[in-house]
């Protein structure tokens, strides 16, 4: 017994003499967490959660505002008058089709914009989070309405000949048809659609595309290239992406990260950002929302001619392969959005989850990855009740993201001890 003792006081001394040992085994991640979580002051944790809880009533009301507008056009039996229009000029149906389309999305549009500038400007610029001014983005909405125009009609005018061939089984054929068009998306975006929007420019020379480039090198990401986004002429948002697949794939970063962040902040960004290639993400992205979107065209197919067996001959809609049927399948599709959003978030969550471990052990910047994360408070809800993280976050919360990186921090770094970081400035009025 007297040779026990002895030799737990000399571990026990050991101990007391090796500070890296003595902090790790001390280290409380509870404990390291809500400092970093009490850099957030209570009015702009306040600001923060009400931005985030009033988002979560938008979609509802979103949704509300979209079956208004498509009960409100088969009301007037506006794309019954089109498709009769076409029919009496001789146009071919699928002549007729596109220009339902056309006129469906440009409408709708229109219709949706008082909606839409409050949503997307008026409220952003409420809460500090809008750069542009109102021209501004209403150049922007106008790009957007031409790039919906051409690729939702095109998606449409497939579609609809689906269902006039296969008219039992259309949704099957349909979802083959989404996936093609999520792909080709993805493919295109990095090239094609984000310049009508920004600048692309190289990054320059220094300590970040130093550091960026060798966590590429690690792990085989393609880093021949690596572009700063003039993201702030829209908003102070931090963000990065390794987006495209296959000859299109490129690192980006906005300019944001580099003005609001530090090195360490950046690199575990970056590293989060690569996880995404590294594991897949990108392609079981596509796959899933295509698997996802095939349920709803499903559920679709039983709903949306039910609707119209009941109220076709009030609409002028002669069946669902009718172009004037659009209004309907776009209200029941989102409907089954909205339901289906839950669902959604998880399956994103879970990869961004992924990718969060991938970074921290990509970047190893737990302190950096942690304070990155308290900056997203801006407009990320911090501390939010499992079950409204569960059905309203498609991102881990900041207080998930933080508990995660100085656990990470205690299993791997020696020594690892807590830091009193600063308190975040409070956001812009």
């Amino acid at each position: 017994m007297l040779l026990a003792r002895l030799i737990a006081f000399a571990v026990l001394g050991l101990l007391a003499t090796a500070p890296g040992l003595a902090h790790a085994a001390t280290f409380d991640v509870d404990h390291a967490t809500q400092l970093w979580l009490a850099t957030l002051s209570a009015p702009a944790k306040a600001r923060s959660d009400a931005y985030f809880e009033g988002g979560e009533w938008l979609a509802l009301w979103g949704t509300l505002f979209s079956l208004a507008i498509c009960w409100f056009l088969l009301r007037v039996r506006l794309l019954a008058k089109v498709r009769d229009a076409m029919h009496r000029r001789g146009w071919r149906p699928w002549l007729g089709l596109l220009a339902c389309a056309l006129v469906f999305i440009a409408v709708d549009t229109l219709l949706s914009l008082p909606w839409s500038f409050y949503t997307g400007y008026l409220r952003e610029r409420q809460y500090g989070l809008m750069n542009q001014s109102v021209a501004a983005w209403l150049g922007d909405q106008a790009i957007g309405l031409v790039l919906g125009a051409v690729t939702g009609s095109l998606l449409l005018l497939v579609i609809y000949a689906v269902i006039r061939k296969y008219p039992k089984h259309w949704w099957l054929i349909g979802t083959g048809v989404v996936g093609i068009a999520i792909s080709f998306l993805v493919l295109i975006t990095p090239v094609f659609i984000v310049p009508l929007f920004n600048t692309q420019s190289e990054l320059p020379d220094g300590p970040v595309r130093a550091r960026v480039v060798a966590m590429a090198k690690a792990y085989n990401v393609p880093s021949e290239h690596i572009y700063l986004v003039d993201a702030s002429r829209q908003s102070d948002r931090i963000s990065a992406n390794v987006s495209g697949i296959g000859p299109t794939i490129r690192i980006s970063l906005n300019d944001n990260l580099l003005k609001k962040t530090s090195e360490a902040e950046t690199a575990a960004v970056m590293g989060h950002e690569l996880g995404h290639y590294v594991l897949g993400h990108v392609w079981r992205t596509v796959i899933v929302l295509t698997l996802l979107m095939g349920l709803l065209l499903w559920l679709a197919s039983r709903i949306a001619p039910a609707l119209i067996r009941h109220s076709g001959q009030r609409w002028d809609v002669r069946g669902l392969s009718d172009p004037a049927s659009l209004p309907v399948l776009a209200g029941v599709l989102s409907v089954l959005s909205l339901l289906a959003t839950p669902l959604t978030n998880t399956l994103i969550r879970v990869d961004e989850s992924e990718a969060d471990a991938f970074g921290l052990d990509a970047a190893r910047e737990p302190d950096g990855f942690a304070s990155s994360a308290m900056k997203l408070s801006a407009y990320r809800k911090i501390t939010p009740g499992p079950l409204e993280e569960m059905l309203f976050f498609d991102h881990p919360s900041g207080q998930t993201r933080v508990r995660m990186a100085m656990q990470w921090k205690k299993d791997h770094v020696p020594g690892a001890t807590e830091v009193v970081p600063p308190p975040l400035p409070d956001p812009k009025p």
